[in-house]
């Protein structure tokens, strides 16, 4: 038979047994390791911040790249469809009877390049004006601009449409290609007086733009026709 002291010793053995001390104690960061990540962190945050900046910065460049390139080929595209689509309709000078060629480049004057008339001018609203086109380019404080008029036979009061289409441009030039081959730096050429001067067509155009971040462009164009 169990005697009753040993019952009653276990819970008493219990209540006597000193408890156990946790092995890993809990304890805070020191203030020289705060130090330390925060200085970490510093130097992390200002690399980020230095890499997003370039980033940046390299995107505005390719941005800026891709807007020059877009302008440069609009504007090539563009002139290349006017001389493509010239037609030989000379217009009515303002003053008095005499006529201005169909064609007209070269010779003394300075600001303007060149002046034709072109087909095909859409007209999706459908208003009463003709398909005709009087065009003339000019080159004013390294700006190459566009102009055109609503009116063939425009008079002095009569105010063009006018457009700057590319900038940076140092020079631009054309040269004109006649029946037998021949390159004209004037249009009509020089000495020609034919009857036929005014409607005269070159059968191929070469224009040249000189830009101050590109260089010398070069575009040979037919003429239809």
């Amino acid at each position: 038979m169990k005697q009753p002291t040993i019952m009653l010793a276990r819970p008493l053995q219990r209540i006597l047994r000193p408890r156990h001390s946790r092995i890993h104690a809990q304890h805070g960061f020191t203030l020289l390791e705060v130090l330390v990540a925060v200085v970490i962190f510093g130097i992390i945050s200002v690399l980020a911040y230095g890499g997003y900046n370039q980033l940046i910065a390299q995107s505005d460049i390719v941005e800026r790249s891709a807007s020059r390139t877009r302008a440069i080929q609009s504007t090539v595209q563009r002139m290349a469809e006017d001389f493509a689509m010239l037609e030989p309709r000379p217009i009515r000078e303002p003053i008095g009877e005499s006529v201005e060629p169909a064609l007209r480049a070269g010779g003394t004057r300075v600001d303007t390049l060149v002046d034709l008339t072109r087909s095909g001018w859409t007209n999706p609203a459908g208003l009463t004006r003709s398909t005709l086109q009087r065009v003339t380019y000019r080159l004013l404080d390294n700006k190459l601009e566009r102009a055109y008029w609503t009116a063939l036979d425009r008079t002095l009061t009569t105010e063009p449409t006018s457009a700057v289409l590319l900038d940076k441009v140092t020079a631009a030039s054309f040269r004109f290609m006649d029946q037998n081959q021949t390159w004209h730096d004037q249009w009509p050429p020089l000495g020609y007086s034919g009857p036929d001067a005014a409607r005269l067509r070159p059968i191929a155009v070469e224009i040249t733009i000189e830009l101050e971040d590109w260089g010398k462009l070069v575009r040979l164009v037919e003429v239809a026709g």
